[in-house]
């Protein structure tokens, strides 16, 4: 184990590693991958197979952010690297596959990215991969071919010259075929992996009305909640669609232009980032060349292309909003260069949206949960979510809400339950389970605010039922009844102290949270978290385990 200065030493051993003939690979973000740049171009030119995996963040500007964007990626589309662009954890696990295949089989080094925290932190239900589908996927030859290449005193080849004027132009030309070849290996891959699992990705995906005129272009989680929207419009009989980038560099134009239905007459693209003074964000740029030189070789006439920006620093970004993006496509003159998910009240770019307008499934679970960093509340949902998702035929997703000064600030958990597929990729807005497990946030905070009308609310709270009316805050009485909320209170701090826990509420609250959601019978729930306390705690003794399953028994009772 070496411990390097920063990420930019990790991407010198990255680059030994490559250049000696081993498999490697790295994982950055944000400021970490710009530490990387130099080593990147290095490793493309000299045409060495790796690949980065990277959870998109915010590069620092005017503050520093530690959440998800595309900034980071964006910036690193000079250096030559292909880069495959997942939007679920099902695609970070199935492309971090292709992308180690086809980097051997290309000679292309990959950057393989997905949002950092929408995609990053989520917790959900996925079908995993075989070391079967691995072999599958990862040719030997490649492999061989790879380790041959590796650099050794045996059999001495040249890398890193310096060149001069006379033939440095040409050497970087000399690669255009090995890029040129890069779509149709990555298909190749793509459609060797929907034979073994059945699930079909291509480079560009389109989605909705056969007949579509107005078509939205995305990349990353934010296509999730996209599909979402176009579905249910399309439904009631409007004429959209979505066409999902995945292959990012090289860009696939030809698989582009071929996604997009003939009807189409205008696209809106939507950008996660901000690339001031250019003349537009970076896949809109890419959309607009693609199409117009589509147009000028003879092809299909120039549609009207308008770009935005959404989702900057894990901004929310949800089916309302992409409504509110195909509406301004409908309008006499689409407006050009917005944003949607803000109110900019200083240049004045952004979209009205209509909140109102929901996809969330109605035959599912939609619970959340405010707590405290390091009373673990996190870690509890983090468990509900695996019980449900590896116990039973639902689906399950659970996505974490930190404060950036993490422990001992509020933590938001949002769960969703169903039994189709959960392809939403926003925040919950309206939740019909709210668990509270700090009663002073009840001061401090809007609750409530995400409970739908006649949810079921769960507050830790030091009195008992017959007293606690009194001691809420009279908003947080008039929204219980305005909503008709089904109230049920817990004393988990002193289930807690009785069982021996100290401050650790988690396994108080959640049997509660089974017993009153019904998602699960309850003996089944209770013999479900008591397996995972077991599993959790055993190393730590039995008393440890005792003190627990007593907690969650002291719970129901």
């Amino acid at each position: 184990v070496v411990e390097l200065q920063s990420e930019a030493g990790a991407a010198g051993v990255l680059h030994g590693a490559v250049l000696k003939g081993a498999l490697a690979t790295t994982f950055t973000a944000s400021q970490g991958l710009l530490l990387m740049l130099p080593n990147m171009f290095k490793i493309a030119g000299e045409l060495t197979p790796t690949v980065i995996h990277v959870a998109a963040r915010t590069v620092a500007t005017h503050a520093l952010s530690i959440f998800g964007d595309h900034s980071d990626v964006m910036a690193a589309r000079p250096t030559g690297w292909a880069m495959l662009a997942a939007g679920s954890v099902q695609e970070a696990h199935d492309f971090a596959l292709v992308a180690h295949a086809a980097t051997l089989a290309s000679r292309v080094p990959f950057l393989h990215f997905f949002d950092g925290f929408r995609t990053s932190h989520e917790v959900a239900k996925i079908q995993a991969l075989t070391d079967d589908d691995l072999h599958a996927l990862v040719d030997d030859a490649d492999v061989a071919a790879h380790r041959e290449r590796g650099l050794s005193p045996d059999r001495p080849q040249l890398r890193g010259s310096a060149q001069n004027p006379d033939v440095f132009f040409q050497a970087r030309e000399a690669s255009n075929p090995y890029y040129g070849a890069v779509p149709e290996i990555v298909q190749a891959k793509l459609d060797t992996l929907a034979v073994r699992t059945g699930r079909r990705y291509g480079l560009v995906d389109y989605a909705g009305a056969p007949d579509a005129e107005r078509v939205l272009v995305l990349m990353g989680s934010g296509a999730q909640a996209a599909a979402e929207a176009v579905d249910v419009l399309v439904e009631a009989g409007e004429k959209g669609g979505l066409v999902t980038v995945r292959l990012y560099r090289p860009f696939p134009s030809e698989a582009f232009a071929a996604a997009l239905p003939e009807s189409v007459r205008r696209l809106a693209v939507l950008d996660r980032t901000k690339e001031p003074g250019a003349a537009g964000e970076p896949l809109y740029q890419d959309v607009v060349t693609a199409l117009a030189e589509r147009a000028a070789a003879g092809g299909a006439p120039m549609p009207l292309v308008v770009g935005g920006r959404y989702g900057l620093a894990s901004k929310e970004f949800t089916p309302a909003m992409v409504k509110a993006v195909l509406d301004n496509l409908a309008a006499g003159t689409p407006r050009n260069h917005f944003t949607v998910g803000i109110a900019d009240d200083v240049s004045h770019s952004s979209l009205p949206v209509d909140t109102g307008f929901s996809t969330e499934d109605p035959d599912g679970l939609r619970a959340v949960f405010f707590g405290l960093g390091s009373d673990g509340t996190v870690g509890a949902n983090k468990t509900s979510v695996k019980i449900v998702g590896e116990g039973t035929d639902l689906f399950a997703q659970g996505y974490f809400v930190y404060d950036s000064k993490k422990s001992g600030s509020v933590t938001v958990s949002h769960l969703r339950m169903a039994p189709r597929p959960i392809r939403s990729s926003y925040l919950i807005e309206q939740a019909t389970f709210v668990a509270c497990h700090q009663f002073h946030f009840l001061d401090r905070m809007d609750v409530l605010g995400r409970a739908a009308p006649g949810a079921t609310f769960l507050l830790n709270s030091p009195w008992p039922a017959d007293q606690v009316w009194d001691h809420l805050p009279v908003e947080v009485q008039r929204e219980i009844l305005d909503k008709g909320l089904d109230l049920w209170v817990i004393n988990a701090a002193k289930v807690a102290r009785e069982a021996g826990m100290g401050h650790r509420i988690n396994t108080v609250m959640q049997p509660c949270f089974f017993a009153l959601s019904g998602v699960l019978p309850r003996t089944q729930a209770v013999a479900a978290i008591k397996a995972w306390v077991e599993k959790a705690f055993s190393r730590r003794g039995e008393e440890v385990v005792a003190r627990n399953f007593a907690a969650i028994d002291g719970a129901l009772d």
